[in-house]
């Protein structure tokens, strides 16, 4: 017997678009060269209009995960943030490998829209006040070659019908 802890199934882009679809969630997507970076994606935002994300994965001292989605250069402050997402502590990064058994994705692309894949409620999604603002937001599709374009109240819907109540705080200064 092997010691390998089998993976879920894990959902792909298009299950993604397809649950999009299903839901009247209207969508577009541009692929383009991965991009593992914000400063790799800045090329890109001629070409795609909206507020461009950049997603953390967080986890705290009593394995709370978290997905903490704000504006590309927003910072977000690791040594306090815990205060203002209710964390047990304070936060570091998660490990790639429950990025990929909870989201589906791996490191570079981590995404708001991984709550798709998050059918466990292992994570709490966060967006950040100031990145709402934009009517169009921008995220990976669960892979970095692509961004897709969803409008910011169907973004909520989307989190709502992931099983995973939409948070909008105050996470950047």
């Amino acid at each position: 017997m092997s010691d390998a802890v089998p993976l879920p199934d894990l959902k792909t882009p298009d299950d993604l678009f397809a649950f999009l679809n299903a839901l009247g969630i209207s969508h577009a997507t541009k692929r383009h060269a991965p991009v593992f970076t914000v400063a790799e994606s800045v090329a890109l935002r001629d070409e795609i209009p909206g507020g461009h994300t950049k997603n953390l994965f967080v986890k705290d001292k009593k394995d709370r995960y978290f997905v903490l989605t704000v504006e590309e250069n927003a910072t977000v402050d690791l040594k306090t943030i815990h205060k203002v997402i209710g964390a047990a502590s304070r936060v570091s990064f998660g490990r790639p490998e429950k990025l990929m058994e909870y989201l589906g994705v791996v490191p570079g692309s981590v995404t708001v829209l991984g709550a798709f894949n998050d059918t466990g409620g292992n994570v709490t999604f966060i967006l950040d006040e100031d990145l709402m603002r934009n009517e169009i937001i921008n995220a990976h599709p669960l892979s970095n070659d692509a961004t897709t374009s969803i409008r910011r109240e169907d973004l909520l819907r989307f989190l709502e019908a992931t099983g995973h109540p939409p948070l909008v705080l105050k996470l950047t200064d």
